[in-house]
């Protein structure tokens, strides 16, 4: 029998994380990026509370997984997270998406230097192909880094994927998110909210409540429910049913739904170049990542 859980949990994964490029963008509109963020996380802390509290599951952590926690909260929230939304004030969301299909590059790159993968022949051919890609994306665009808004909008992506890494790369060496994986999340969106709202009070020149769209504040708000807990929930279901190499495979249809749905709702320009760049690093992060069990049938 067909499991339509599974393929709801796949749906709601790929089409989710696809969108939130794209949600990120219309809720920087009118909202300070930190501000977006900060509530995000706060939001996604207070629904992963709730969920404890009706699983009487709640409780303290301990010192040292909270230090653990805290590390990943800072890599992968604060920073990959943050900077995302930051940079998306400047940055095209088809642009910060395609950019950000770059991180695995980095985390197979930094699991080498630690010793938990190995370098091969066909990961060379990978890299090679993802870095032409991203020639592509600045072949006619370099002049575009001139404008100080749009550079330090790429510097955010390229800090935001280092971080990215560097979080994945903490959880494997250490396997940190063993356990109770809801109860880690609350600490880590809790962490992440409250230093990024202090943020949003610090760095945001213009935060009149006012001003911010209904436009906005429902972006907002479908990142916190939608794209920080739903697909979430949905992605460990899926880990549960098939492979984690073959539920990785999501993350190369989720870039493809995001540029799509920025070039549709948004109308961002879509150049032949840039698909051509969307295509090398799907297929350059492809090859690095390719393992023949993405197509086993469990």
């Amino acid at each position: 029998m067909k499991d339509y859980k599974l393929t709801f949990a796949i749906l709601t994964v790929a089409i989710v994380w696809g969108t939130t490029f794209l949600s990120i963008r219309v809720a920087v509109q009118t909202i300070p990026a930190w501000f977006v963020a900060g509530i995000r996380q706060s939001l996604a802390a207070l629904i992963m509370l709730v969920i404890l509290l009706y699983r009487k599951e709640l409780q303290w952590i301990g010192w040292k997984n909270l230090k653990y926690q805290i590390v990943f909260s800072s890599l992968m929230l604060i920073i990959a997270n943050g900077m995302t939304t930051v940079a998306e004030e400047t940055v095209t969301s088809s642009l910060a998406s395609l950019i950000s299909a770059c991180s695995p590059i980095l985390v197979f790159l930094g699991s080498v230097a630690v010793g938990i993968q190995k370098f091969s022949i066909r990961a060379v051919i990978g890299i090679l192909m993802s870095f032409g890609g991203v020639l592509f994306i600045f072949w006619d665009g370099i002049k575009d880094l001139a404008n100080p808004d749009y550079a330090m909008g790429i510097i955010f992506l390229l800090v935001a994927i280092a971080g990215w890494a560097s979080g994945t790369i903490f959880t494997k060496k250490l396997n940190i998110q063993s356990g109770n994986i809801t109860l880690n999340l609350l600490y880590q969106f809790a962490f992440a909210g409250i230093v990024q709202i202090i943020f949003a009070f610090l760095f945001s020149e213009d935060y009149n409540f006012e001003n911010w769209s209904f436009r906005s504040i429902s972006a907002m708000l479908y990142l916190a429910v939608f794209g920080s807990v739903a697909a979430f929930f949905a992605y460990h279901y899926a880990l549960t049913k098939i492979s984690p190499v073959q539920v990785s495979i999501l993350a190369y249809i989720n870039t493809i739904i995001s540029i799509f749905l920025s070039w549709l709702i948004l109308g961002e320009s879509i150049s032949v170049k840039f698909i051509l760049a969307a295509v090398l690093i799907i297929l350059g992060v492809f090859t690095i990542n390719y393992n023949p069990a993405m197509f086993k049938k469990q």
